[in-house]
């Protein structure tokens, strides 16, 4: 039915688990032999597994039910055993029943295969002599790296660790909560850690191999890497200890933050500070996710405050991996940045990353703190609240985008306004998923029509071009104004001039607005229109007042006055082409379905195609009327 099949979607499992590396991180290096995987399959029934948890039901060869990843009301999750596949037509999520198992699960490749295996009584396969050598050398490393987490604690609470005990008070880090993250200190002794492994059995190329000591490139003995330093533990997806960072006390010390080097256990591109904490006290649930800051500092600050499900890369970039880690986590993940240069660098790189994995129900939110404050900072200051309001207003990817090539250059000629085209375009072209490319391209072109429009607009009045950094008139457009009130601009000039709303009636009325706030003022609109009433912005405050929609009425009564709009001229054409970036095909939200649909309710899509009915109705009545006069 589907056009895939299973061997497809095992090859891109087994595909995905080895470049995010998980076969790296099960609790043993145990290769899967050739045929493991299919005979695992060949004894499952994908619609046993999956029906528990969803609900399916047998429609001829297969089985079909709700979506798990979307909140659909018609059934477009498919399950056929013959083929051993699912397939989810509206996330466009699917796979074979291990994918099932990863991706609602929140499991890895290998926990999702060990989950299978034992359901259907299959031993996973021996270690090899080579692989259980390999397996014991990790553990002895993992060993030392524990050993060294509990020393650097039990330092950082002697004499010498008053420095570090007294910075970490001075941001307001109290006694209690140092063990929670594992704090410690690393005494500033070239060998004192080195020694102290030494004592508990571990071998010099152990400690070495750990990445906690560092040999002499001449030779002689090795020395401690972390010395003088608060440590933050950096733990694996089990909770085990594999790495470290370190913050310098001194002031002038370089560099500021130190972290370990790759080794066989760490590998800081596949690795986020506290994921498995915060993926626990996030939940799993199928909205939102995790959120990401630029310091262990940061972190702890934001779990302290409440916001457990917090977590750091490890002074990088976000990496594909590391998105990986994140969207298994929650389809939504908040990255929360610095509102300095720095910051605004690190989430433009951050949208490139996560362009080609965007997916329906998968992307990444944006949180730009301003004054030059990071969490901790804002925290400490304003306190939670504040934090929690800006992250409940996270920016959503596109928004983040749009802005950053709209303020990249000055749009005031045709050559420049091709350049901010192009930039879109090829920024959306990175994304792999061609629904949602094709709904970014869409979006993109609306919100680059709807803001050359008001630039027009603004630089009309005053005899010139509108200039870089010019903003325009909507208010719904500026800077820190939400992104989903678009549109209010055009219907506030409807009701601002009377022959708009006329000439634009039916394109209004099944308009999919994405504010219900402005899709109330558009209604009001509408309706006084049909009701041959006068229409101007107090009328329809009142009247929206009435109903109970105060925000509605603040934004009509509050946006800026418009530009006059003559009917016939240029202006009134450039307002029709704006309102078309709102439109449905006639009768569809775009995907089939009834318009009735695309809207909030089935009530608010009745009440608009009644008034279309209507007015068609009159007008033809009214048409008719004229020809019979004319004939008489």
């Amino acid at each position: 039915m589907w056009g895939l099949s299973g061997c497809e979607f095992l090859t891109g499992s087994l595909r995905a688990a080895l470049r995010t590396g998980y076969m790296n991180q099960m609790s043993a290096p145990i290769r899967i032999p050739d045929g493991f995987v299919d005979e695992l399959k060949a004894r499952i029934r994908p619609s046993e597994v999956i029906g528990r948890k969803v609900k399916l039901k047998k429609q001829g060869k297969e089985w079909v039910g709700l979506s798990p990843f979307t909140n659909e009301k018609t059934p477009s999750f498919y399950v056929n055993d013959q083929k051993k596949i699912f397939k989810c037509f509206s996330s466009g999520i699917g796979g074979d029943v291990i994918s099932f198992v990863m991706e609602t699960e929140r499991l890895s490749f290998m926990e999702a295969v060990e989950k299978l295996a034992d359901e259907a009584g299959m031993a996973l396969p021996k270690a090899t002599p080579e692989s259980q050598e390999q397996y014991d050398r990790r553990l002895r490393l993992i060993g030392a790296s524990e050993a060294a987490a509990a020393f650097y604690e039990e330092r950082l609470r002697s004499a010498e660790g008053a420095e570090a005990r007294r910075y970490l008070e001075g941001r307001g880090l109290k006694p209690g909560s140092w063990g929670k993250y594992r704090l410690g200190y690393s005494p500033d002794d070239w060998r004192k850690t080195f020694e102290h492994l030494r004592s508990k059995g571990f071998s010099q190329s152990e400690i070495v191999e750990a990445g906690l000591a560092v040999e002499k490139d001449g030779g002689g003995d090795p020395y401690d890497r972390f010395r003088g330093r608060l440590m933050f533990p950096i733990e694996d997806a089990r909770g085990q200890v594999i790495a470290f960072g370190g913050r310098a006390l001194e002031p002038d010390a370089k560099p500021k933050y130190l972290n370990s080097s790759d080794t066989p256990l760490f590998h800081k591109s596949r690795v986020l500070y506290r994921y498995k904490p915060a993926r626990e006290a996030f939940g799993g649930t199928d909205e939102g996710g995790l959120i990401v800051c630029e310091g262990y500092m940061d972190v702890i600050a934001l779990c302290e405050a409440g916001f457990g499900h917090a977590v750091a890369p490890l002074g990088t970039a976000l990496t594909e991996e590391q998105l990986g880690l994140l969207w298994r986590a929650g389809p939504e993940p908040v990255l929360c940045f610095d509102g300095d240069r720095a910051g605004l660098g690190a989430a433009n790189r951050s949208i490139e990353r996560a362009l080609p994995g965007l997916q329906p129900g998968r992307s990444v939110f944006f949180c730009l703190l301003s004054d030059g404050m990071d969490p901790d900072d804002l925290i400490r200051e304003r306190g939670p609240g504040a934090m929690g309001k800006l992250l409940e207003s996270a920016l959503p990817l596109v928004e983040v985008l749009w802005r950053r090539e709209r303020d990249a250059e000055a749009v005031d000629t045709p050559e420049r306004q091709a350049g901010l085209e192009q930039r879109l375009m090829q920024a959306a072209s990175a994304i792999q998923h061609s629904a949602v490319k094709s709904a970014y391209e869409r979006e993109l072109k609306a919100r680059m029509r709807d803001y050359l429009w008001q630039m027009r607009a603004a630089g009309r009045g005053s005899g010139r071009a509108p200039l870089r950094g010019d903003k325009p008139l909507d208010a719904s457009l500026r800077g820190g104004a939400p992104a989903k009130t678009r549109g209010l601009g055009l219907i506030v000039r409807a009701v601002d001039h009377h022959h708009l709303a006329e000439i634009g009636f039916e394109a209004l009325a099944v308009a999919d607005l994405p504010d219900p706030d402005v899709s109330a003022i558009r209604d009001a609109l509408i309706s006084q229109n049909t009701a041959d009433s006068g229409v101007d912005r107090k009328g329809l405050s009142d009247h929206l007042d009435s109903l109970g929609k105060s925000r509605a009425a603040e934004l009509l009564t509050t946006y800026p006055d418009t530009p006059q709009i003559a009917p016939g001229g240029p202006e009134e054409r450039e307002w029709l082409i704006a309102l078309e970036q709102y439109a449905r095909p006639e009768g569809t939200d775009g995907s089939g379905r009834n318009s009735g649909e695309a809207f909030a309710t089935p009530e608010d899509a009745r009440f608009r195609h009644r008034l279309v009915s209507e007015r068609r109705a009159r007008t033809a009545r009214l048409n008719e009327a004229a020809e019979k006069a004319d004939q008489e």
